[in-house]
Order: structure tokens, then C-alpha cells, then sequence
């Protein structure tokens, strides 16, 4: 007799474009990720979070560094010569990063590095996420994760459908506390060193230009 076994299946999706801290000089777009799986890969079956580009960039060293021969996925190039509005770059931009989530969640070899985990299912910044894989943060790999999830269930940020707000953010330490040069202005006040506490991103404008001072290549 056979076994009814449930196929399993990820979806992700990069949505929802938007320009933070618009007009000033470290002004960058950011996506939002919407994961659904009934995967046993994963630990939650539901996240959203927001990434912007530099952080998909780290993200593919790591997993090419740990993956061995495994060829991990190209993401969408950098061009300091692209023709067209700055919407239509962005736009390209998400389709590409979006083919790259697509791909490596459909790896196995990808799948076991917690790295891409914590990047997928919790907001933790990237100096919090290798902190966290090495066992020097607050939380291990599994407790960053449903931690998060708890926290965007118990503010109501229900992401089952993929055009959920993904309002609901976790702010780490911030970035400017492990060494790296982007501050999290959102949580001046918060010590180093402490767990993850929920925190409402603020809200973005809908346009999606992006000002002089912003670099497409480095954000």
C-alpha cells in the first residue's frame, strides 16, 4: 500500500519596492519577502520580512562560501549604465531577486545553511545573523526565528496572504553596534547585546525614485 505523502511546496515572493529615508544622503529601497512552505525545512511556515540589495549580496557569498561545488544562483547584475526610469530599474531589479529566492529554496545543499534561514524568516540585521549562527547571540538559529514569529502574531501582522503589509519588524541591535556603518536610527536607545524586541518600521512614501545621492550598484 502506498503512503499519501503531502508534496512539499515553498512559494516566496519579492514584493513592494520602497524607498527608506527618502531625500536624505543613505537613502536605499528595500523588499519585502513573503515566504509560504509546508516544508519541515523551515520553521515557520509563514514570514515576511524586508531586505533591501546589499544584504541579497552577502547573502550569496555566504551560501557560495558553505556550499562547496553546489553553484549557487547569480543575482540581478549591477549597472552604473542602465537606460530607463528608476522604476523600471527597480522593477528589474525585484524580478531578479525574486528568480534567485526561487532558485535556492530549491536546493537542498542551500537549504541547510541557517544563514539563508534567518535572512528568509527573521529581521535580523547582518552582523546579528552570523552572531546568532555562531552561537554568540541571544538566541539560537530556531528561537530567532519563532521569536519573530510570535512577535509578528502577537501584533496581528498576519502574512498568510502574499499582499500582507509586513508592517511588523524586529529591531536588533543596530547595525552601528557590530562594527558595520549602517545605523538603525529607528532604535537609538536600545544596548548592545540585548534579545530581539518588536518594532513598527516606519512608513515609506509610495513613490519609488530614488535621490542623486543614492547608488543603484551598492544598495
Amino acid at each position: 500500500m502506498l503512503e499519501n505523502r503531502e508534496e512539499e511546496l515553498t512559494t516566496v515572493r519579492v514584493q513592494d519596492p520602497r524607498v527608506q529615508n527618502e531625500g536624505s544622503w543613505n537613502s536605499y529601497v528595500d523588499y519585502k519577502i513573503f515566504l509560504h512552505t509546508n516544508s519541515k525545512a523551515f520553521t515557520a511556515k509563514t514570514s515576511c520580512v524586508r531586505r533591501r540589495y546589499r544584504e541579497f549580496v552577502w547573502l550569496r557569498r555566504q551560501l557560495q562560501r558553505n556550499a562547496g561545488l553546489v553553484p549557487v544562483p547569480e543575482l540581478p547584475g549591477k549597472s552604473a549604465f542602465f537606460v530607463g526610469s528608476t522604476d523600471e530599474f527597480i522593477e528589474r531589479r525585484r524580478q531578479g531577486l525574486q528568480h534567485f529566492l526561487e532558485r535556492v529554496v530549491q536546493s537542498a545543499v542551500l537549504l541547510s545553511d541557517s544563514r539563508l534561514h534567518l535572512f528568509l524568516q527573521s529581521q535580523l540585521p547582518v552582523p546579528a545573523i552570523e552572531a546568532c549562527v555562531q552561537g554568540r547571540g541571544p538566541h539560537s538559529v530556531t528561537e530567532a526565528i519563532l521569536h519573530y514569529a510570535m512577535a509578528r502574531g502577537r501584533r496581528g501582522d498576519t502574512a498568510g496572504l502574499p499582499a500582507a503589509s509586513c508592517a511588523s519588524l524586529e529591531s536588533f541591535p543596530y547595525w552601528g553596534d557590530f562594527g558595520m556603518d549602517e545605523a538603525r536610527p529607528e532604535s537609538p536607545e536600545r544596548p548592545a547585546g540585548h534579545g530581539v524586541t518588536p518594532l513598527e518600521s516606519p512608513e515609506c512614501p509610495a513613490g519609488h525614485g530614488m535621490t542623486p545621492l543614492e547608488s543603484p550598484d551598492t544598495q
